[in-house]
């Protein structure tokens, strides 16, 4: 099996570093190739390495079954299902390369995460969350070239490693807290404006975050995740880059509970 390398607590400015990398050190695949695989899983991937992929499949999917609240209609999903499978073995076939930038692989692992999830769904569909599916981050169905990894191992060995915290306002859950599915794909050009907003959107958002200038109830992402906030500050002062609420540095935090259910349009 081709290696699938992760730079790990990479903190120089060479962006593009922060990518997989053939053939340094691998995430942890024992015995994956014994696991049944998805049935979209390629044997023989055509490894595709002289070209960045394109995500406009992703997003004309994602602005037919995605609304401007990030709510997602999983049965027009499930009836598109072919074009989705394409996309996400296209993507399989254009492995990450060291000299695409760090907008490149973001826009690449946030599209695949993305993309996984909706698949995972529609492949359990109808459910009433994510949370009914047997082991949802932890199944080996996210293909990179020749290697099959988690959704886990997807966020938690790569994105986060890039050490941006926005990661996490992209990212989606396909639950009713997390943060909304965008109905646009992310794309390398525009990606830091498109990271902002989400940010921006969520912490401002009165249904997963209620700010007053003495207490905050935050979404529970960011007691999960506090280290990768706070790497640079506090949490205060992450939040106030992005809230119109300007919050007192010994404001209260509460947490509120998280709803895990399914984010289906209604």
């Amino acid at each position: 099996m081709m290696a699938v390398a992760v730079v790990r607590n990479f903190r120089t400015p060479n962006m593009f570093l922060y990518l997989l990398i053939l053939n340094l050190f691998t995430i942890n695949f024992v015995g994956c190739k014994d696991i049944p695989q998805p049935e979209y899983i390629l044997d023989q991937p055509t490894l595709i390495t002289n070209q960045k992929p394109e995500h406009s499949t992703w997003n004309e999917l994602l602005s037919k079954h995605v609304d401007s609240k990030g709510f997602v209609d999983y049965k027009g999903f499930k009836a598109d299902e072919k074009l989705l499978v394409n996309y996400l073995q296209y993507l399989a076939e254009h492995l990450p390369q060291v000299n695409w930038t760090k907008n490149d692989s973001l826009a690449y692992y946030i599209n695949a995460y993305n993309a996984q999830t909706v698949k995972l769904i529609i492949e359990n569909y109808p459910l009433k969350s994510i949370k009914d599916i047997d082991d949802p981050w932890d199944q080996k169905r996210v293909q990179i070239g020749e290697n099959i990894i988690s959704l886990g191992e997807l966020e938690h060995d790569i994105l986060r490693e890039m050490r941006d915290p926005r990661i996490h306002f992209a990212i989606n859950c396909a639950s009713f807290s997390c943060p909304k599915l965008n109905n646009q794909a992310y794309v390398a050009t525009e990606i830091d404006s498109q990271l902002d907003q989400a940010t921006s959107e969520f912490i401002m958002d009165s249904s997963k975050n209620k700010l007053k200038k003495s207490e905050v109830e935050l979404s529970k992402i960011f007691r999960w995740y506090k280290s990768d906030f706070t790497e640079n500050g506090s949490l205060i002062e992450y939040l106030n880059r992005y809230s119109t609420i300007k919050i007192s540095e010994d404001a209260k935090i509460k947490f509120l509970d998280y709803d895990w259910s399914l984010n289906e349009m209604r």
